[in-house]
């Protein structure tokens, strides 16, 4: 019972680091209908800049996050503008060409900067852990878990608090309504963008923290956060992180019941399980705007 007990912590603890990685893939999709596999790079790249300040500059890897946050919010605006922005028919097919593209790219270009070795972000909380209910956890995941909560937490406020916000939810539910109302979707569609890759730089560095990775890393994690994100509801932001929290409790409590080997194999029985019943997932739309 207390090994349960801690796999269903430890899966809270991560699912909402996994949720805050989902979120910016969701908004992306729901705002500009595209399908952003190169998402997972893009976390890995996150991840990269804060070895780069930590390795050189020795900076705290959170602290990493005060550069690493606006520059990836600023590079996304960038890709949208230049990548995205261009692809007029057939959005959704193309956009996963591009942004495959993109993530070669991106991993390219990580791999000649700093080869294709496994590296891994440290800090004290790495390995520092307290008791709780007779088992440790680390530190490092409760400071990731508080991360995901602050951003979730502010990125919620952005959407249903500011005009902005209102300007976006628009947008994802009819784009050309939007356009008649007065939206600027390309202005919109660009800032999406660039905070889906802020919040796959914080994402990246608690990432970096809790695992060693290198610039191949994104194939496995593009796979989990598209996972996350259909389970939730493409463009649900609530989806995902529900969606998130359901996957690795359910993977984590798997391991400790059956096997580690089979863990991810029930969660998508569970997957398959609630598509069936509900092919939109659990807060997606059943029909969406073509454009």
């Amino acid at each position: 019972m207390q090994l349960v007990l801690e796999a269903v912590v430890l899966g809270v603890l991560t699912g909402g680091v996994y949720a805050l990685m989902a979120s910016g893939l969701t908004l992306i999709f729901g705002v500009m209908r595209i399908i952003n596999v190169g998402h997972g790079a893009l976390v890995i790249l996150g991840a990269y800049l804060s070895f780069a300040l930590f390795r050189s500059l020795h900076i705290d890897p959170f602290l990493t996050l005060l550069v690493t946050v606006p520059a990836m919010f600023a590079l996304g605006v960038v890709i949208q503008f230049v990548f995205i922005r261009p692809l007029k028919m057939d959005r959704e097919a193309l956009s996963v060409l591009v942004t495959y593209a993109l993530a070669l790219g991106i991993e390219g270009a990580l791999g000649y900067l700093f080869t294709t070795n496994y590296v891994e972000l440290r800090g004290w909380y790495e390995t520092a852990s307290f008791p709780v209910f007779g088992f440790y956890i680390t530190w490092v995941y409760v400071f990731g878990f508080v991360l995901a909560l602050v951003v979730l937490g502010l990125l919620f406020l952005i959407l249903y608090r500011t005009p902005f916000g209102g300007a976006v939810r628009a947008t994802m539910l009819n784009r050309t309504a939007a356009q008649l109302i007065g939206v600027d979707v390309d202005r919109v569609s660009a800032l999406a963008f660039g905070v889906g890759m802020a919040t796959a730089a914080a994402g990246g560095v608690v990432f970096g923290i809790t695992n060693a990775f290198n610039p191949g890393s994104h194939y496995d994690l593009i796979s989990r956060l598209l996972t996350i994100i259909v389970l939730g509801g493409l463009g649900s932001l609530r989806g995902a992180v529900i969606a998130a929290l359901m996957m690795l409790v359910t993977t984590e409590v798997a391991a400790v019941l059956i096997s580690p080997v089979w863990a991810s194999f029930v969660f998508f029985v569970i997957l398959v399980g609630v598509l069936i019943v509900r092919p939109q997932g659990l807060y997606g739309v059943r029909v969406r705007e073509r454009i």
